[in-house]
């Protein structure tokens, strides 16, 4: 008859091979499920292109000068007035383009001033310009 310490004699390990084949595959699949994700969205891609754009004659320019005058096309204006000039503008063409220009020397709330307003008058098609960086 076997003594009961003869049964502890074995040595006890720990097996980490399914602890590192759960580890890996867990790797995978996230790895697939977040590129999927990723490629998954279909977006338009705006192209860039070195020749300066176009400005259709019946757009809008609204710049913001470094002192925190606004201007409408060439002509100074206050915010309110610029509220007016752009609702007649939007009621006779719908699809009113306008581009926004700002000094870099400008206040930010300036500029978002004038956002808030073309998103009050739902105009959404919007640029804004910058100068071409310098390589």
């Amino acid at each position: 008859m076997k003594a009961p310490s003869d049964d502890m004699d074995e040595t006890v390990e720990i097996n980490v091979v399914p602890l590192l084949d759960l580890a890996w595959n867990l790797l995978v699949v996230f790895m697939i499920v977040v590129t999927a994700s990723v490629q998954g969205i279909n977006v338009n891609l705006p192209k860039a292109s070195a020749a300066a754009g176009k400005i259709k004659p019946s757009t809008k320019a609204i710049t913001v000068a470094s002192e925190g005058t606004i201007y409408l096309d060439s002509v100074p204006v206050t915010l309110a007035e610029l509220e007016t000039y752009l609702r007649q503008a939007k009621a006779s063409d719908p699809n009113l383009p306008v581009v926004v220009r700002g000094d870099e020397k400008v206040e930010y709330k300036s500029i978002v001033e004038v956002l808030d307003l073309l998103s009050k008058l739902e105009i959404s098609q919007l640029g804004l310009v910058t100068q071409k960086l310098v390589k």
